[in-house]
């Protein structure tokens, strides 16, 4: 059994080299060009969206075909292949990939639709990849992960909303928008729609982050949880924002990243934030 999955998931690169996951790219469109979200680097990527300011650049899905050469190998081999993907909610990428599918007469392509993304979507990549080294069936790795989706939180807050609403993806946010943009807000994706929805406000970014460890803290008390801080260009508030979540929840397993560009879009550089799970989710793996 094998995996592919997006580039909203931000994996690492030890985390694709380890579990051997294929991940297809979403695509940012810049004046000048379709770049390939895995072809340039988060700094690279703030630098040229600096430089087009007030234009942003805008981002598309993978087409069906970025999806065909893995599940025709995958088809080839008689292998079944779990494709794991950033929320509908947010992007068309799933719908791409089940045409894909769909050009695959009985093939073993089950799609997982995660209801979020970022650091909330690689917990889930990254169980399944642990499941199947376990041996685990395709139909026990889907039921987890449902259940991983309803117990995660990916949570975050920007240094303005200005980008959100120029990207057209503001949504449910849409409320803080135009005469306090200069609001930090808190927004988390809601894994029953798989949508952006408020949490909170803030003046400061430090206030943000604790609305942040305040909101976790109410969701997991004590219980052993999972922690992946991720942040743009705000390497210093992550690392901020790591030690209160340290201080405040039962951090068991913790790590850091750097958004992918094709996030980093509708976020700019100033976003940080964290996906939250609970180990016990995990502990049979």
């Amino acid at each position: 059994m094998h995996i592919v999955t997006d580039s909203a998931a931000d994996l690492t690169a030890q985390d694709i080299q380890t579990w051997g996951i294929k991940v297809v790219p979403l695509n940012i469109q810049f004046p000048q060009g379709e770049v390939s979200s895995s072809d340039i680097s988060a700094d690279d990527f703030y630098d040229r969206l600096r430089a087009m300011a007030p234009a942003v650049p805008t981002t598309s899905q993978p087409s069906p075909a970025a999806f065909m050469e893995w599940y025709e190998a995958s088809h080839a081999s008689g292998e079944e292949l779990l494709s794991i993907h950033i929320s509908s909610g947010l992007s068309g990428t799933l719908n791409a990939a089940k045409v894909a599918a769909g050009q695959i007469p009985n093939a073993r392509i089950r799609l997982i639709d995660t209801y979020t993304l970022s650091p909330a979507q690689r917990f889930q990549v990254l169980t399944a990849a642990m499941a199947i080294k376990a041996g685990w069936s395709s139909a026990q790795i889907i039921e987890r992960l449902d259940k991983i989706r309803h117990a995660s939180e990916a949570i975050f807050t920007l240094e303005t909303l200005d980008y959100l609403a120029r990207g057209g993806r503001i949504g449910r946010v849409q409320a803080l928008a135009g005469s306090l943009l200069h609001i930090k807000p808190v927004i988390h994706v809601d894994t029953n729609d798989g949508k952006y929805s408020t949490v909170g406000r803030a003046r400061t970014m430090g206030q943000a982050l604790k609305t942040i460890t305040g909101h976790l803290t109410s969701v997991y008390g004590d219980k052993p949880v999972w922690t992946t801080v991720i942040h743009g260009q705000l390497a210093d508030k992550a690392t901020e924002l790591d030690a209160m979540l340290r201080a405040a929840l039962n951090v068991g397993r913790s790590d850091m990243v750097r958004i992918s560009p094709v996030l980093g879009v509708h976020t700019g550089p100033g976003v940080v934030g964290v996906g939250v799970m609970p180990l016990e989710l995990i502990a049979d793996l």
